[in-house]
């Protein structure tokens, strides 16, 4: 099968994913093997393939945000073949720590990820775990779905972390392809969005999808802000989303990998603000997101691209060359 592979850390403009052909994996029990119809590309890949974060081994196929049609079965595996599911970044947890039993696997000790413990979705098929594929709702389509299981996941997740009640102030600082699946949910649920971005695409973007107020982290909004969710992995935006944000708010961080936070002046998280990390997502954020997508509905903007283009893809978000989300189309 075809499929591009890391396997050495470098910087994105040195094209570090390489094509090759390898055997069509198998099935073991528990798992199925799904043939691969679209991938997003997530700044975490980005993070994967230029080294900021390891997975355990080299090679790996990245790649987690994934739509496909089951084609096999391993023994003991109960799905229906051809049926459409999700493949998310959390790949499978152990199920019996105290993290797992709580429903918080996404902190599990031995939690494995998609495209970074095991190979991914830039390929033309990929091996899942039964248990942890997700039902895919059928009114959206295999481009749509693609970026709803990262970026729509993690940013429905942050949302929660962040406390956000109906009729709230939301800012959103960064506005890529989680953000404006974030500030969709956020309008489904009356509040009012100001996104802090540097970029005139994503601003014009941002109110196109309805935010009202755009500007830059160094501005100061019409108001202040209930809560906030910082999607740029910047460091420096911590105190200037704190200036921004309401006694007893709540920031949270949605970054997988994040520059150094500066030394904070007590003044910014006094009066009972709550300064929290998001991480990662658990099984049942992906259940209730999709379905929740599937209500509103929500609308991703996509950038198709070729497998081959992978590391085109990888460079435009990168350079935020992009509106929403690239995703990779393996196969029709």
């Amino acid at each position: 099968m075809r499929a591009m592979q890391l396997t050495k850390y470098q910087e994105a403009e040195k094209l570090p994913l390489q094509p090759v052909e390898i055997p069509i994996p198998q099935p073991g029990r528990g798992q199925v093997r799904v043939q691969v119809k679209m991938c997003g590309v997530c700044h975490t890949d980005l993070h994967t393939v230029e080294g900021d974060i390891h997975p355990p081994h080299l090679p790996v196929i990245p790649g987690h945000q994934i739509v496909g049609v089951i084609d096999a079965l391993g023994e003991g595996v109960t799905l229906e073949p051809r049926v459409r599911v999700g493949i998310p970044w959390l790949y499978a947890a152990c199920g019996e720590c105290q993290f797992c039993r709580s429903g918080f696997e996404n902190l599990c000790p031995q939690v494995r990820f998609t495209g970074f413990h095991v190979n991914g979705g830039f390929a033309e098929y990929v091996i899942a775990e039964a248990d942890y594929v997700l039902p895919l709702p059928n009114t959206i389509s295999d481009e749509q779905a693609a970026p709803l299981l990262c970026a729509g996941i993690i940013g429905y997740r942050s949302l929660h972390k962040a406390d956000l009640q109906p009729g709230e102030r939301l800012g959103l600082f960064g506005f890529g392809a989680s953000a404006h699946l974030a500030l969709q949910v956020a309008l489904h649920w009356d509040c009012e969005v100001y996104v802090f971005t540097r970029s005139p695409k994503h601003r014009q973007h941002a109110l196109q999808l309805g935010a009202a107020w755009v500007g830059g982290t160094e501005e100061t909004p019409p108001k202040f802000l209930d809560r906030a969710v910082i999607f740029a992995p910047a460091g420096g935006i911590v105190p200037q989303a704190l200036e921004k944000l309401r006694p007893a708010g709540t920031l949270a961080i949605n970054a997988i990998h994040m520059s150094p936070i500066p030394e904070l002046p007590y003044a910014l998280i006094y009066g009972e603000r709550t300064l929290r990390s998001v991480a990662n997502a658990t099984y049942q954020d992906g259940v209730e997101f999709l379905q929740l997508a599937a209500e509103i509905p929500l609308e991703a903007t996509v950038q198709i691209y070729n497998l081959n283009q992978a590391n085109l893809a990888l460079l435009d978000v990168k350079h935020s060359r992009l509106n929403g989300e690239a995703v990779l189309k393996i196969s029709n």
